[in-house]
């Protein structure tokens, strides 16, 4: 099974009523064997171009696993969706998804040791604060 990344376009008049639609898609991904993993709903986004006489579109991308000789089955299905403006079917590379959890980790350390630096500090001035006060009180 590979993990594939589906980005859809949905009609815009659907923003009101969207989760037929995606229910929908949904089930073309379960026709396929594809198990949905994780749903980004974008919203309502303005096109760089027109697509069908649309200049907006809402953005909804999936995370799936399926097997490859789905694909293709996948895209001539999303092709006659009504629904669908437009789609986009990428896999994903288990190499860089690895090397973006290691960025994002390496990330969160340096944030929680700038944050523990700045305590640090912190503490050092109400340490030295305190001394200059006792000292002015001893005089």
């Amino acid at each position: 099974m590979q993990q594939y990344e589906v980005a859809v376009l949905y009609d815009p008049g659907l923003e009101v009523d969207l989760s037929k639609a995606e229910d929908r898609v949904k089930k073309v991904f379960a026709d396929n064997k594809a198990k949905v993993v994780n749903v980004d709903n974008w919203g309502k986004k303005k096109l760089a171009y027109p697509i069908a006489k649309n200049d907006h579109a809402v953005y909804v991308f999936y995370t799936v696993e399926m097997p490859r000789e789905n694909v293709g089955k996948l895209e001539s299905t999303l092709n006659i969706t009504d629904e669908v403006i437009r789609y986009l079917i990428v896999r994903q590379d288990e190499k860089e998804l690895a090397k973006a959890a290691e960025a994002e980790a390496a990330k969160a350390k340096s944030r929680s040791d700038e944050e523990a630096s700045a305590d640090d500090k912190k503490a050092d001035k109400e340490r030295s604060q305190n001394e200059k006060e006792d000292e002015a009180k001893e005089s």
